[in-house]
């Protein structure tokens, strides 16, 4: 076995040995309807922490004609589908992660010299006797290789962008790696399957798009790869029962990636894998994210100055979310030219989730959240800032029912986050989510509540280990009156769907009056009612 071709399989079988393992192996049944075909090229971009690097050695394992894959792969899932045996251990795999040849040379020339050199050394160890056209000449090498064996080349590289993230401010290099890798693998009959990974979609350069041969499966386009990198939501109920967990409070935590399965006609709800695994083996669940991210690339692009890019942070900090374009995004971390592309990159970081049905982003989870008011409290969004430090002030309020200070305090909201527009329920609705951003520490918030005869305004229903803490139904008016919105909650039935609270329910009305510029509130106990 060699460093980089055909090399052992010990980094997945340390995955199947973790007390925590996702069967993800149905990937190889994607991967295995693509070998030797036009669309043998992928390139799968997810952030960290996703589960890129495990599925890479799951299927070097499995490719590996030197490994005996049953002994990994018997009890896993892809052993019932007609494909595995198939493609089982029948092809050499170079398996690269670009950031180890990156890491120890200074120029681009350096890395490809350095990689180029290491395979063939690991090629010429494994066949010493087929007879190279030249040995200094990397596809010679792999031509003589496949024309003599008969046997083609996997070629799995992960990180393949580090170099556009590490030294996002040298075109030129990237434009020369885009090249090398075009000239390395495209039309090559050597290649059986081509798996890049990273963190970036491929880098487009006009006319030098070089790589346009590759199939993207991204975070706002992932086809049918949408359940196959983080963990679904069955997945983690699963893993919530097997290890004690409270789901609702890790679903508060680590979920809200939406990611469309357009072949199939399915949109999963994914999971940041890293913290689930982190929380569910600590039996504690805390921001994890901070642990291998820094909020320093979030405060950078957040404040960038283009226009609306602060509004759509408070509007989406706020529970909201924000319409973009994607499409003029150049992935690449440096090209900017509307907020849309800000906004599309911190998707790709994992600090967005992309919702393909309604082309909108909104902040995923609680952990990801903090990061933004991490970020926010350094670059001196004070205004914000403030809101965000009162909002456990106003929840305490509302709990007290007392409607006035409740009134008093979501116009100072108003008044300070100036910057939202305020023209109409909806906008009410932004300032009243951030006004009550403390209420996600205790409830599951939800806009738009379908009960009984119409759609509740917001809705706060307890966690599990909040139990203790009233459900709270809020219809929101806009100048018009709080009785005409308690009246609507009665009149709609809105309490329907929350029969397992009424003995511990809130009804609450607030009304922004136009003439007066100032908020209105009623609450009432449902049980006085």
């Amino acid at each position: 076995m060699g460093v980089y071709l055909n090399p052992s399989a010990e980094d997945f079988r340390e995955s199947l040995n973790s007390r925590i393992y996702v069967d993800k192996s149905e990937l190889i049944k994607c991967t295995n309807s693509l070998i030797s075909t036009k669309q043998k090229y992928m390139c799968i971009s997810r952030p960290r922490r996703f589960g890129k690097t495990m599925a890479a050695g799951m299927l070097s394992a499995y490719y590996n004609h030197q490994l005996e894959a049953d002994g990994l792969f018997l009890d896993l899932k892809i052993a019932k589908d007609p494909s595995y045996a198939e493609h089982k251990n029948k092809y050499n795999v170079l398996m690269l992660n670009m950031h180890d040849f990156l890491s120890r040379t200074k120029t681009v020339q350096e890395m490809k010299s350095k990689l180029e050199r290491r395979i063939i050394h690991d090629i010429l160890d494994e066949y010493p006797d087929i007879g190279y056209y030249n040995t200094d000449d990397l596809v010679e090498t792999m031509n003589d290789v496949h024309r003599k064996t008969g046997r083609q080349f996997i070629i799995i590289i992960d990180e393949w962008d580090c170099l556009f993230r590490e030294h996002e401010d040298r075109p030129g290099d990237h434009r020369e790696y885009l090249d090398f890798l075009r000239a390395w693998l495209k039309d090559k009959t050597y290649v059986a399957l081509c798996y890049m990974t990273g963190i970036l979609p491929i880098k487009k350069y006009g006319r030098h798009s070089a790589l346009n041969m590759f199939s993207e499966y991204s975070m706002t386009s992932p086809k049918e790869l949408a359940r196959h990198f983080g963990f679904t939501e069955t997945e983690v109920v699963d893993l919530c029962q097997t290890h004690k967990m409270p789901f609702d409070e890790v679903k508060a935590w680590y979920d809200g990636y939406l990611l469309h399965d357009m072949p199939n006609d399915e949109v999963y709800s994914i999971y940041s894998p890293k913290s689930v695994v982190d929380a569910l083996m600590h039996k504690n669940i805390e921001n994890y994210w901070s642990q291998t991210e820094t909020y320093e690339a979030l405060k950078i692009y957040i404040q960038m100055n283009y226009d609306g890019l602060k509004d759509a942070v408070v509007t989406m900090l706020a529970g909201g979310s924000v319409e973009i374009n994607t499409r003029s995004f150049t992935n690449d971390m440096t090209t900017f030219d509307t907020k849309d592309d800000v906004l599309t990159l911190l998707v790709h970081l994992g600090y967005l989730s992309f919702d393909p049905v309604g082309s909108c982003v909104s902040i995923p989870n609680r952990e990801v959240s903090d990061e933004y008011v991490t970020s926010i409290s350094i670059i001196g969004w004070h205004e914000v800032m403030r809101q965000v430090k009162s909002a456990d002030k106003l929840l305490r309020s509302l709990w007290d029912m007392d409607a006035d200070a409740v009134a008093r305090s979501i116009d100072e909201a108003h008044n300070e986050v100036s910057i939202l527009q305020y023209n109409d329920e909806n906008a009410l609705s932004y300032v009243i989510n951030l006004a009550f951003f403390t209420a996600r520490e205790y409830y599951s918030v939800i806009r738009e509540l379908p009960s009984g005869k119409g759609f509740a305004d917001i809705c706060f229903l307890p966690r599990a280990k909040f139990a203790d803490k009233p459900a709270i139904l809020i219809e929101l008016k806009w100048d018009k009156s709080v009785e005409g919105a308690l009246k609507q909650i009665k009149d709609k039935e809105y309490t329907g769907a929350l029969d397992a609270y009424k003995a511990n329910l809130l009804l609450v009305g607030i009304n922004y009056d136009r003439n007066k510029k100032s908020h209105e509130c009623e609450i009432e106990l449902y049980g006085d009612c």
